[in-house]
């Protein structure tokens, strides 16, 4: 299982990156316009963050299949073993089977549906990222449409991920995990609920009382 940051911001992924067993990041052109830096400064600064063996993940911006393959050469040559991020449209599905060619690896991003996903995958994506949260905002199942593209990736595409993407909550990212994702990646808030609860802050403090009455010390 890989658990990567959906965040551009390094000084964040620096505190994590300490704490929880990060894969990678991931990046979006919305997460880096509101970082306000240069996605080529910021791109090296998240890799030097996370570490030299995590995969960075960032999104071309050209509309056109030419301009997401000339965009995804330049990435790829920013940060090695960059996988570039290309939206699931009809340019966007030509541009992931000219990369495959090129052996530019590839994830297919802005995912609402099990049968847009599997099209990516069969493509030459590697990764697949359906839109949890989007999706149920839209009045669908995030959930349903993760089992799904899972059990067809299973079966006709074993060598392509699901990285579920966009969510809100915890409980969100667990049930994609139970439904056989491979992956998932997190805003920095919702991985710091996985971990952080109020109940946990209590029974910590109770042990610390108890230990303080009886010892006069907070050490072993």
């Amino acid at each position: 299982m890989e658990l990567y940051l959906d965040t551009a911001n390094v000084a964040e992924v620096e505190r994590l990156a300490r704490i929880f067993p990060l894969a990678g990041v991931t990046t979006n052109p919305s997460i880096i316009a509101a970082s306000a830096e240069s996605v080529w400064d910021v791109l090296p600064r998240l890799q030097k963050a996370v570490g030299p063996e995590a995969i960075i993940f960032a999104q071309t911006m050209s509309r056109d299949a030419k301009g997401m393959v000339e965009e995804a050469r330049r990435l790829s040559k920013v940060v090695p073993g960059l996988v570039v991020k290309i939206p699931v449209t009809p340019e966007g599905l030509a541009a992931i089977k000219a990369l495959k060619k090129e052996g530019i690896i590839t994830l297919g991003t802005a995912v609402y549906s099990a049968a847009q996903g599997l099209l990516a995958a069969l493509a030459g994506a590697s990764y697949v990222a359906p839109y949890v949260n989007r999706v149920d905002a839209q009045g669908g199942n995030g959930i349903q449409m993760v089992q799904e593209l899972q059990t067809l990736l299973e079966r006709h595409v074993p060598g392509s991920m699901v990285l579920a993407a966009s969510f809100k909550t915890p409980r969100q990212a667990l049930d994609c995990l139970l439904a056989g994702c491979e992956a998932i990646t997190l805003p920095v808030d919702v991985a710091q609920q996985m971990l952080m609860s109020p109940a946990v802050a209590s029974a910590i403090d109770k042990f610390e009382q108890d230990w303080q009455n009886a010892f006069g010390t907070l050490h072993l």
